[in-house]
């Protein structure tokens, strides 16, 4: 009996134990070896998507980034690059989508408005949207239209941006 007890409080000891750190270790989430020596980061994000839910997605977790980077005491200088279908998405003229899609374009308009206020760069390529027939236009408010995203992703990535391709 004295054995099953002693087996029991060993238990959960070790359980407790696996509890208070597995909360430590989550307290202490951090990017402090990629972020060490830098003060400033510049983020070049090649979005090539072309389902709606993929872009409300990805555009939740690039705003997450830019404050986990304020969090942790570094600048966040961003640019948002759309090519290829991806341009479909970043206009006002969302009639052919279904309504759940409709809606995630709604919030997904919503979070570039919030990102172009914090000073990050919205771009879309010229040649995706004469290929895809969107009208410049219908793009959304702050969406610059560039000649040839790849010229432009070249351009930034020489110019020391860190390439995030979300495809």
């Amino acid at each position: 009996m004295k054995c099953i007890r002693a087996f029991n409080v060993f238990i959960a000891s070790c359980v407790l134990m696996f509890l208070v750190n597995g909360v430590a270790v989550a307290g202490d989430v951090n990017d402090q070896d990629a972020l060490s020596g830098l003060t400033e980061t510049k983020t070049l994000f090649d979005i090539n998507v072309s389902e709606a839910s993929k872009l409300a997605l990805y555009l939740d977790v690039i705003n997450m980034t830019y404050d986990d980077l304020l969090r942790q005491g570094r600048t966040a200088d961003f640019v948002i690059a759309f090519r290829g279908a991806s341009v479909r998405l970043v206009t006002t003229e969302n009639w052919s989508f279904s309504d759940q899609d409709q809606e995630l374009l709604k919030k997904s308009a919503q979070l570039l408005a919030e990102l172009q206020k914090r000073g990050v760069k919205i771009e879309a390529c010229a040649i995706a949207i004469n290929l895809f027939k969107v009208e410049a236009d219908t793009l959304l408010d702050g969406v610059k239209v560039v000649g040839n995203t790849f010229v432009s992703l070249t351009g930034y990535q020489n110019k020391g941006y860190a390439l995030v391709p979300i495809q």
